[in-house]
């Protein structure tokens, strides 16, 4: 008698385990389920349309960009400034128009001087429309004003009341459900706070552009961002330095993912739910967020150092763990972020081979990757440096 062949398997091997999802369930009692299937795309589903070629152009690199010393990442894909210029225009006039989102002329400024138009630019060269980049934009001044207004003390956040403040952030973008009464006060709470208007108002042009689970993906990753800003608000409390393998884990949840994940929806297309949870996919999603998460530990190390308030980043928390100094630590940074993004490299060239719509997403993490990487190194000299 012939030994039962496990799930997940044929006689020729392991199947990988996109294909495997793809090819439908398996194991005691699916035959008639997968027959099923097999008639059903035979005779119901027309042939997939083929995929839009992403733009590809020759960067033209920002002419004062300067990369730290040994920390790898490749080239980003497409840098226009005018386009830059244009986002940014348009993304003053909501802030100001729209959502009132600062209320002084130096915190206007601080916006323009963010530069938020080149970095969905660089991130997202994929895009199909200036709505879509937008629709990127907004969300990343959203969130990057939360983090202002609720975690920074120069804008009168707090540590010991972030969590309080975040769950309310949250439901900005992952709306209340109770009774008219108290979702009339709710609303009126969210029109009284200039960060939570922004985040509201940006969700709403996602989701003219969005599925409702590419839409759904965005909110799980933002309360996970949250999650992240909690764990870091409990260590400064508590002025805390973590170990490097806790502040690392911390880093994954506080970190860019949220931008990232969004880069089918900002492309035009979508990547089924299945697909995207599915764990090969989560790694690659995990380390290019990481990649590009210690990028801005490694460029931002100075100017946190110089404020003067606790603050850990790896560097510091490498610093600290293995009683070296900071210049060392910031070394041994650089090598993890390298080994991250030649992990991530492995994992999407693997992915690659499996789906035209997998291959597309990470193509699309990776473009946000390096994309990351040339905005930051076109800031130093005035927001960021190339040493501690």
């Amino acid at each position: 008698m012939k030994a039962p062949i496990p799930v997940g398997t044929t006689d020729a091997g392991p199947i990988p385990p996109v294909a495997r999802l793809l090819s439908g369930p398996t194991g005691i009692g699916t035959n008639s389920l997968r027959l099923a299937q097999d008639l059903a795309l035979d005779t119901a589903l027309p042939e997939p349309p083929e995929l839009p070629e992403p733009p590809v152009s020759e960067p033209t690199l920002h002419p004062s960009s300067e990369r730290i010393e040994g920390l790898y990442c490749p080239p980003a894909v497409r840098d226009d400034r005018a386009l830059a210029d244009d986002i940014n225009e348009r993304l003053v006039e909501w802030a100001e128009k729209e959502v009132e989102l600062y209320p002084d002329t130096d915190l206007r400024d601080d916006l323009v001087a963010f530069d938020a138009g080149r970095s969905v630019v660089l991130c997202h060269p994929d895009a199909p429309s200036i709505d879509h980049l937008m629709a990127a934009a907004r969300l990343l001044i959203g969130e990057n004003a939360v983090d202002d207004y609720f975690c920074e003390a120069q804008y009168g956040g707090t540590a010991d009341r972030r969590g309080a403040a975040l769950a309310v952030a949250q439901s900005a973008i992952d709306p209340a459900h109770n009774t008219p009464r108290y979702e009339a006060d709710w609303r009126a709470g969210l029109e009284a706070h200039p960060a939570l208007r922004s985040m509201q108002s940006a969700m709403d042009y996602f989701y003219a552009l969005s599925t409702p689970a590419q839409a759904h993906r965005f909110r799980h990753d933002i309360v996970n961002l949250y999650l992240g800003y909690n764990a870091e608000g409990d260590c400064i409390n508590q002025r805390r330095t973590p170990s490097a393998w806790e502040y690392l884990v911390q880093r994954q949840f506080n970190s860019f993912r949220p931008c990232l994940t969004l880069t089918d929806s900002v492309g035009g297309y979508e990547l089924p739910a299945h697909l995207f949870a599915e764990p090969a996919v989560q790694r690659a999603v995990a380390l290019s967020s990481n990649v590009a998460t210690l990028c801005n530990d490694l460029y931002s190390l100075r100017k946190e150092q110089a404020s003067g308030r606790f603050h850990y980043s790896l560097p510091t928390v490498i610093a600290a763990e293995e009683d070296c100094s900071i210049d060392e630590a910031f070394q041994k940074a650089i090598e993890v972020h390298n080994e991250i993004v030649h992990l991530f490299e492995e994992q999407a060239a693997e992915l690659a081979t499996m789906n035209p719509l997998v291959a597309r997403f990470v193509t699309g993490l990776h473009n946000w990757m390096t994309g990351n990487h040339e905005w930051h190194a076109g800031n130093v000299g005035t927001r960021y440096a190339t040493s501690p």
